[in-house]
């Protein structure tokens, strides 16, 4: 028996709508499994992230467990290495109340990049102090998930101080516990410099790191004007061939994400990554 596509969609990449809409967008395009943020599609619920409520989480966790859609993912992108020591204690906090109430989400993986250590891109992300600051705030967010029996996930970039698969295993390396997992996006360590070398870069990250991803965001990019240019999957440079034979024959299960394709590319975007899986 073939194993079956489990191709889900980050909820916000749907234009802004209400709670029962964007459920039947998400079945209309078959999509059995959501990356939730609940801040970014409804931040009327959210006056602050440390403020939500085990009702907040059931309300929204129960709506799509009827459905029959599973949060894969609990989005809560904070910057954990701040470089303002209360800025980063907040984000810290916010993480772990999205992990407190995971459960009550219907979620068991609660997802963020590392963030930077300045105001948006600095060398600085590359040194080993600000590696070391990863790990410090990783290992905190990690205690807090074995508290609860739920799992973080970290995403890598290459404008972060994780911008390599050896950096990322080396993260696990460095936080001995099974409760933290990673969200691999290959196009996040895509630059206008190496994505002719995009094979090896692939194969070396699903080497490394192994079944230690816990999800897949499956995003394409053209460059333009010498900058890396996120567009609609399908639709640039990505070669999804190799991702999508690990997710069918070395993973099977596992799901995989849609991520910054606007709504009007959703259908289109989907389909095409469908019938590559199926020609597999």
């Amino acid at each position: 028996m073939t194993v079956p596509f489990n191709l889900g969609v980050r909820a916000h990449d749907f234009n802004h709508c209400p709670l029962p809409e964007l459920i039947g967008k998400l079945r209309a395009h078959g999509f059995p499994a959501i990356q939730f943020a609940l801040h970014k599609s409804f931040p009327e619920s959210v006056t602050e992230l440390c403020a939500l409520s085990p009702g907040a989480a059931a309300y929204y966790g129960d709506a799509f467990r009827q459905a029959g859609i599973k949060i894969a993912v609990l989005g809560c992108y904070v910057n954990i290495i701040d470089p303002d020591p209360s800025k980063r204690t907040q984000a810290l906090n916010e993480f772990k109340t999205h992990l407190r109430l995971a459960r009550d989400f219907g979620a068991s993986l609660v997802g963020t990049e590392t963030g930077s250590v300045g105001d948006g891109y600095t060398e600085d992300n590359f040194t080993e102090e600000a590696f070391g600051q990863v790990v410090e705030s990783v290992k905190a967010m990690v205690a807090e998930a074995e508290r609860f029996g739920v799992t973080v996930g970290i995403e890598a970039g290459v404008n972060h101080p994780l911008y390599s698969a050896k950096l990322v295993r080396r993260l696990l390396d460095e936080v001995a516990s099974g409760n933290l997992q990673i969200i691999l996006d290959v196009a996040n360590l895509m630059t206008p410099e190496n994505y002719l070398q995009q094979e090896q870069i692939v194969a070396e990250a699903l080497e490394l790191l192994g079944n230690r991803i816990a999800v897949l965001h499956l995003k394409d990019f053209t460059i333009q004007d010498g900058r890396i240019e996120i567009v609609p999957a399908g639709q640039g440079l990505m070669n999804f061939a190799p991702l999508l034979s690990y997710m069918k024959y070395k993973r099977p299960h596992i799901q995989g994400l849609l991520e910054s394709t606007p709504e009007e590319g959703l259908r289109d975007s989907a389909q095409f990554l469908r019938s590559l899986y199926n020609e597999l």
